[in-house]
């Protein structure tokens, strides 16, 4: 082959290219002169006679033509859509013996390496370039169709809004709208926590429906969101029907090279690459986010034809948490599939604008989900130590212990000389049992600060920095709170216990309290009780910051909070986040680099080079880790070794990666795939793919098994623990910035009621006519709180509450609702009180001076039932601000004998003690 490659022209190469690749999708090619149908469903047929002249290629699926391609040389690719016109003429021309009254529907441009696809079909016929050809099943199915998959997307039913919140409203109708303006690329920006996940479903469901698609993917990049996904589609019911997504539709997630014929497809993009190479998958590829894996590789992942997945197998593909790596470095497994790509993301940075084209169909950010009251926001509370902050030194001749990171065995023995240690080395190499135990007991000792009014530890997630950091944390937590073992548990791919069990537990249950973690529920678990996030692990990239900070975002109603925190005096008001490393101050960057080989970890590499990365650089870095690790190693370390890789020696691994970089094999390889002659030369890009099967071969060996046992035995094998080192806090409160943005809340708020003093009759009273405030009413209060969410969503009472609360030092309890919180701020904010109280506290106390005052005089004391109706009016001013004569014909008074009952307990002095009441109360 490689001998005609130099006399061939560059038209016969692109078709040679397109004839190849249209056998690989199911196509018999034949010259026009013979022609045999019987050869196959699909026939595509060179040089057929029309009545403009000889089309390239013609496409008879069963024996009717459907389609033509028009080839040209791969230097044309430039020009390519110029070729349309040429390509629209054949495709309405006669054709030759065939008696076609209508144009050919199905229009390709081709250079063999760039093809283009136009469906005359669609509403407004638009040329789109595409992987491969399609397959003659699929032309026949569309040929026969009354309305393409676009022109059914014109035609979808209005969305039955019930159940929806606004943002999801919007992004459903505008991807929607997207369809049918024929965007191949949309992108869904909604907070964590505002049902980006039921959003994708509701729409999945709707094209399912109403557009009839045929197959959707929903594409993650770590097994425990497939696994959530699936979770998720099994439960939703749409708003149309009354019974599950999956009694109507087939969802699967995944978990091997096979692919189901089902409607919904959940997989990783990491099994889906290896589906389409058409290999297995070790499970622990798809455990780690694609963002926290630091070697990849340097060119897009290459991936070829399959039959059995081809590139129009999926109309839609729903890509969750996109801003992550995947469309930059796994690109080509997006773009290998003819398919509308839908990214749903809370954190898209300049690449995600970028690969979905700015097209933009929801943006709903957190700062519009707090104030929509779809999340919660957060407030910054900081731990520091002296040792988290400067590290220290081991002197020497001290007893320390030391203790092997994987089996935890533990011996003593003399330090030789003094070793100085960074912070960054803590919990890594040195292990400080004190700066741990300062940092939990802090911790410990500041919640009543941190959640006034607590009985119980708030649902808590602490981010460790391994596993081996993550079990010192729950040691020293156990201890220092006085709980068991069901207190504070580890939530890790590497713990003991069903992590899923754990996880439902502390979603659902009491118990536990507190849960561990390294990243498993990083990024996008729900776990909606959790109210603290404690960081003992710093994060470089600002995206998964963002992603970890969500955890803490979804909002909980009172009575779904007290089933798992039953000391909770309120919904979920704010989370907050303990910042005990510096996280909330370190640098971040706008995505994960490619980190230079160096400073890349073991794991890393030996990850990367399992997912595909073949680039001499990372292969060499690698081997050279490898062996120098093998001669660190004992007799018993490298039997274990052996044993998790199939029976191969370390050595052997090391020489097997070696050999697949080296320039000699490299090169016969390459003559072997080309058949290049000995007086040629193979082409770089034939050298290229032979570099890449030589370390595909070399790295079948590693697995996630092997891959954790190496890592395990090369961090050192053992960690320095020195009990002789007492930390102590140096800087513990809340953040700076938490207090300027709390003033800037502040300040923003007193200006609105300032500015709408005169307009709004509530506030006019407050302002301006004191002392008619016991006329205000519980629906002038509501009239504030519905301009207040019109003109400033920002200034939701209780995020407002909570700005007052850190400037004045308040340290009680939280309003229980927005409106009681209102009254309260604007009773704060004209001046009324000095520092801000709970509207109930304040009428309570004015209810308690009232009745005193009353009795020191000379009245007659209330009797008990008298007592009793006072005690109604006030719970009933506490909820509603004001009561009136027709309130006593209402609940709860009319069940103790309402207006009548009244009168005979108080006679004449009725409509005077309301009056008095409603006075004193507010006052």
């Amino acid at each position: 082959m490689a001998m005609t490659d130099k006399y061939r022209n560059p038209e016969q190469k692109a078709r040679d290219n397109i004839d190849k690749m249209l056998r690989q999708a199911g196509w018999r090619v034949q010259d026009k002169d013979k022609i045999n149908f019987t050869a196959g469903p699909g026939i595509a047929v060179r040089e057929y006679q029309s009545d403009v002249g000889p089309a390239d290629y013609v496409l008879f699926v069963d024996k009717r033509a459907v389609g033509i391609i028009e080839a040209k040389r791969e230097e044309e690719a430039q020009n390519i859509t110029v070729v349309e016109e040429q390509s629209g003429i054949y495709a309405v021309s006669r054709l030759k013996w065939i008696k076609n009254s209508e144009p050919l529907p199905f229009v390709y441009e081709s250079t063999g390496v760039i093809t283009r696809f136009t469906n005359s079909k669609d509403p407004k016929p638009r040329s789109r370039e595409i992987f491969s050809f399609h397959r003659p099943e699929t032309l026949k199915e569309w040929f026969e169709q009354l309305k393409s998959l676009r022109r059914r997307l014109q035609h979808m039913p209005p969305l039955n809004r019930d159940g929806l919140r606004d943002c999801q409203i919007t992004a459903i109708e505008n991807l929607e709208q997207s369809f049918k303006e024929d965007r191949p690329r949309a992108l869904v920006q909604m907070a964590t926590g505002s049902g980006k996940t039921f959003t994708a479903i509701t729409s999945a469901y709707r094209l399912l429906k109403h557009a009839d698609a045929k197959r959707i993917l929903f594409l993650v990049d770590t097994k425990n969101l497939g696994e959530q996904a699936e979770q998720e589609f099994m439960k939703f019911v749409p708003n149309d029907d009354n019974r599950k997504f999956t009694e109507l539709y087939n969802a699967r997630r995944l978990s091997s090279r096979h692919v189901p014929n089902v409607q919904v497809c959940i997989s990783t993009i990491q099994r889906m690459y290896s589906i389409l190479k058409d290999e297995e998958l070790d499970e622990a590829a798809e455990e780690i986010p694609l963002a926290e894996q630091l070697t990849k590789p340097k060119e897009p992942v290459p991936v070829g034809y399959n039959e059995k997945v081809p590139p129009e197998f999926f109309d839609f593909i729903i890509i969750d948490e996109c801003h992550r790596s995947i469309y930059n470095l796994w690109r080509q497994v997006l773009e290998y599939f003819d398919a509308y790509l839908i990214g749903l993301t809370a954190t898209p940075d300049n690449r995600t604008y970028g690969f979905f084209d700015k097209n933009v169909v929801s943006e709903y950010d957190h700062e519009k989900a707090v104030a929509d009251g779809v999340n919660v926001g957060n407030e910054i509370y900081v731990i520091e130590t002296e040792k988290t902050n400067s590290g220290g030194t081991i002197k020497a001749n001290q007893q320390v212990e030391r203790r092997e990171k994987l089996t935890r065995k533990k011996r003593w023995e003399t330090q030789d000389e003094d070793e100085v240690y960074a912070a960054t080395q803590l919990d890594k190499d040195i292990v400080l049992p004190d700066q741990i135990r300062t940092v939990i007991r802090t911790f410990k000792e500041q919640l009543p600060n941190i959640f006034p009014g607590r009985n119980e530890v708030p649902k808590t997630l602490i981010f460790a920095k391994t596993d081996s950091h993550a079990d010192d944390i729950i040691q020293t937590v156990r201890k220092e709170f006085g709980e068991g073992n069901e207190f504070c548990k580890k939530v890790t791919y590497q713990s003991k216990e069903d992590p899923k069990s754990v996880l439902a537990q502390f979603r659902n249950d009491y118990y536990p309290r507190i849960a561990v973690t390294v990243d498993m529920i990083a990024t996008g678990t729900d776990v909606k009780p959790l109210e603290c996030l404690l960081f003992m692990r710093d994060v470089k990239s600002r995206n998964y910051f963002e992603q970890m900070k969500g955890r803490g975002t979804r909002t909980l109603g009172y009575d779904d909070l007290r089933k798992v925190t039953p000391s909770a005096t309120s919904a979920k008001t704010h989370y907050v986040i303990v910042d005990a490393i510096g996280v909330t101050k370190s640098l971040k960057t706008a995505s994960q680099p490619l980190i230079t080989k160096p400073s890349v970890s073991l794991k890393c590499l030996a990850m990367g080079v399992m997912m595909g990365a073949t680039d001499e650089d990372t292969v060499s870095s690698l081997a050279g880790r490898l062996s120098r690790l093998n001669k660190q190693l004992n007799d018993k370390d490298l039997e274990r070794i052996k044993e998790k890789s199939g029976g191969l020696e370390l050595t052997d691994i090391v020489g097997n990666l070696l050999a697949a970089i080296d320039p000699d094999n490299i090169e016969k390889k390459a003559r072997e795939i080309d058949k290049t002659p000995a007086d040629q030369e193979p082409q770089p890009e034939t050298r290229t793919k032979a570099q890449s099967e030589l370390v595909s071969n070399a790295a079948n060996v590693f697995t996630g098994e092997l891959i954790e046992l190496l890592d395990s035995i090369r961090r050192d094998k053992e960690q320095i623990i020195d009990h002789g080192v007492i930390d102590k806090p140096t800087n513990v409160g809340w953040a700076g910035d938490a207090v300027e943005n709390a003033r800037s809340m502040v300040q923003d708020f007193e200006a609105y009621l300032e500015e709408n003093r005169d307009e709004i009759e509530a506030l006019t009273i407050f302002y301006k006519i004191p002392h008619r405030r016991q006329d205000i009413t519980l629906a002038m209060i509501k009239m504030v709180k519905a301009r207040l969410h019109e003109d400033k969503p920002m200034l939701a009472p209780l995020r407002v509450w909570k700005a007052y609360a850190n400037l004045d030092g308040y340290r009680g309890e939280n309003p229980v609702n927005e409106l009681t919180a209102l009254i309260s701020l604007i009773r704060r904010a004209c001046g009324i009180d000095k520092t801000v109280s709970r509207h109930s506290e304040t009428v309570r106390k004015n209810f308690q001076d009232w009745i005193m005052k009353h009795h020191s005089g000379g009245s007659t004391k209330f009797n008990e039932e008298q007592m009793e109706w006072l005690h109604m009016i006030r719970d009933h001013v506490i909820n509603s601000f004001h009561i009136e004569r027709d309130d006593l014909e209402s609940n709860p008074f009319d069940a103790k004998g309402g207006l009548g009952k009244m009168y005979k307990l108080f006679g004449d002095d009725m409509d005077r003690l309301i009056n008095e009441l409603n006075e004193a109360l507010v006052a």
